[in-house]
C-alpha cells in the first residue's frame, strides 16, 4: 500500500495534509457566533488574515451587517472566490520587520472599535505574524526604533515568548490593549496558533488577551540580549508606566478566545494521512524549541536508532514534530557573503550533517505558512545522498552552517520546497521517513 519509490512526493503529501487541516475555511465555522443586535466589526492581523477574513465573509449571514479591517503580510491575500462579496477590507504590511503600512492599519483598527456599545460584537482574527503586522510603538519610541529592536531580537536567538514579551510592552495595541479599546463591546478572538503551548497571550503578542508578563521581564530580556532602548522608553519600563493589562482586569470581562487551528491538529492530520497509506506514524511533540541545527541533530540520532536497531520505533515509519526553533545568526568577517535561510533550512543542515548519509532516511522540514524566514521557499528536503551531492557540487556544509546559509546549500542541490504563501500558519512542520 505504501509507495516508497518517491519519498519526496510522500513527504510533500503529508505536509499538504498538515496545511490543509489549518485552512480557516475548514475550521472557523463552528466558532462563529450568531450576529449580535448591534454592529459586527471584524479586525485582525496575521499571515492567515486574508484567508480568515474571506472565511468569515463566506459563512456570515448575507443579510447581517459586517465590516472591518484586517492586515496580512505582503502577497499573502488569497485569490477571492468568484461571487464572494468583499465586506472586510484586507490591507498588506511588512513581516517580520514592521513598516508604516502596519502602523497605519493599527491606528485605523483602534479608530474602528472606539465607541462600541454592549450590543456590538468585535471579531478579532489573529494568526502568526500579527506582532510585526500590528505595530503601534509606545510613547517615545519611533517606528525606526521599533524596526531596529525587531531586527536585533530576530538575530539574537530569543525564543518567541521572549520576543513577544518585549513587543507587548513597547506597544500601544498589543498585550491586551486592543481589547481595552473595544469598550463595552463583546470581543471574540478567533486564533490560529503558531506558538508552542498554544498560549493566546503569545500568539501575535496577544492584542486582546491578558498579559502575565511584566515591564521588568521585558527589561531583563533586552539586557540579556544586549538590545539598547531610547532613554525615555527605558525609564518608562523601569517605572512600570508601560505595564500591560493583567489577568482579572475588568477590560476582559466580555472577551473570549477560541483556537480554530493548532499545530498539534495539523501534525495529527499528517499522521492520519500517513496511516491511510499504510505507514506507522509517530508524533513526537508540537512544542519543540531550541537552536534549529541542534534540534536537527537530535532528530538525526532518533532516525539512526530507528533505521539501525528498530528502536524506539519499528521501520518503516514516519516521525513528525512541530514547534518553533530559533536561529542565532553568527557575526561574519567583513566581505563575507550574507547567509540566507530560515529555521527549517537550518534544521535540515544540522540533520544532514548528523545523519552522514544514513541509508533509507528522508526528511522534509518546512514552515506551514510557506515562507522559511524571509525567503521564497517553505523549507527543504534531506535525502540519503544529500551530503554526497553537496560535495560533488563543491558545497561545504560546514561553511554554510557557519554563515547560516541553508538556502544556498539546498538551492544548489535543487532540494528547496517552494509552495508560495499557504494563507495559514501553524508553525514548523518536520517529517522524517525511515524506510527500513
Amino acid at each position: 500500500m505504501v509507495d516508497m519509490s518517491d519519498p519526496r512526493a510522500l513527504l510533500r503529501q503529508l505536509y499538504d495534509a498538515a496545511v490543509r487541516r489549518a485552512q480557516p475555511l475548514h475550521t472557523i465555522g463552528p466558532f462563529l457566533p450568531p450576529p449580535p443586535r448591534g454592529r459586527t466589526v471584524v479586525i485582525g492581523a496575521g499571515k492567515a488574515g486574508g484567508a480568515m477574513a474571506q472565511a468569515v465573509e463566506a459563512l456570515w449571514p448575507a443579510d447581517a451587517p459586517l465590516g472591518g479591517l484586517v492586515v496580512t503580510r505582503y502577497h499573502h491575500v488569497p485569490p477571492r472566490p468568484a461571487g464572494l462579496p468583499e465586506r472586510i477590507e484586507v490591507v498588506e504590511a511588512a513581516h517580520p520587520v514592521p513598516d508604516a503600512a502596519g502602523l497605519a492599519a493599527a491606528e485605523r483598527m483602534l479608530d474602528l472599535v472606539r465607541g462600541l456599545g454592549p450590543d456590538d460584537l468585535v471579531l478579532c482574527l489573529i494568526s502568526g505574524g500579527g506582532s510585526a503586522l500590528l505595530t503601534l510603538p509606545c510613547e517615545g519610541l519611533t517606528l525606526a526604533d521599533k524596526q531596529r529592536i525587531n531586527r536585533e531580537l530576530l538575530l539574537s536567538g530569543a525564543h518567541i515568548g521572549e520576543m513577544n514579551c518585549v513587543r507587548k510592552h513597547l506597544s500601544r495595541i498589543k498585550g491586551g490593549r486592543l481589547a481595552a479599546a473595544c469598550g463595552q463591546a463583546q470581543v471574540l478572538t478567533l486564533a490560529i496558533s503558531d506558538v508552542p503551548g498554544d498560549d493566546p497571550a503569545v500568539i501575535a503578542s496577544g492584542p486582546t488577551v491578558p498579559d502575565p508578563t511584566t515591564c521588568a521581564d521585558a527589561l531583563d530580556i533586552l539586557r540579556r540580549y544586549g538590545i539598547a532602548l531610547p532613554d525615555a522608553v527605558r525609564v518608562q519600563l523601569e517605572s512600570g508606566a508601560l505595564e500591560t493589562p493583567k489577568p482579572g482586569d475588568a477590560v476582559f470581562a466580555r472577551q473570549r478566545v477560541e483556537l480554530i487551528a493548532t499545530p498539534q491538529q495539523s501534525l495529527e492530520a499528517a499522521a492520519d494521512a500517513a496511516r491511510a497509506l499504510g505507514l506507522t506514524a509517530h508524533v513526537l511533540s508540537d512544542e519543540i524549541e531550541g537552536e534549529s541545527r541542534e534540534v536537527g541533530k537530535v532528530h538525526a540520532a532518533l532516525a539512526r536508532a530507528v533505521a539501525r536497531r528498530g528502536q524506539p520505533f519499528a521501520a518503516p515509519c514516519v516521525i513528525l514534530s512541530g514547534g518553533e526553533t530559533t536561529v542565532t545568526v553568527r557575526p561574519q568577517p567583513a566581505g563575507t557573503p550574507k547567509g540566507r535561510g530560515g529555521r527549517a533550512g537550518e534544521f535540515c543542515l544540522g540533520l544532514a550533517q548528523a545523519l552522514q548519509g544514513e541509508p533509507g532516511v528522508w526528511a522534509l522540514a518546512a514552515d506551514t505558512d510557506g515562507i522559511d524566514g524571509v525567503e521564497d521557499n517553505a523549507g527543504a528536503f534531506v535525502a540519503p545522498d544529500t551530503l554526497a551531492r553537496g560535495a560533488a557540487a563543491g558545497l561545504s556544509l560546514a561553511d554554510h552552517l557557519d554563515r547560516n546559509d541553508a538556502y544556498a546549500w539546498f538551492d544548489g542541490l535543487g532540494d528547496l520546497l517552494v509552495t508560495g504563501p499557504t494563507h495559514t500558519n501553524v508553525n514548523d512542520f518536520r517529517c522524517l521517513l525511515v524506510q527500513g
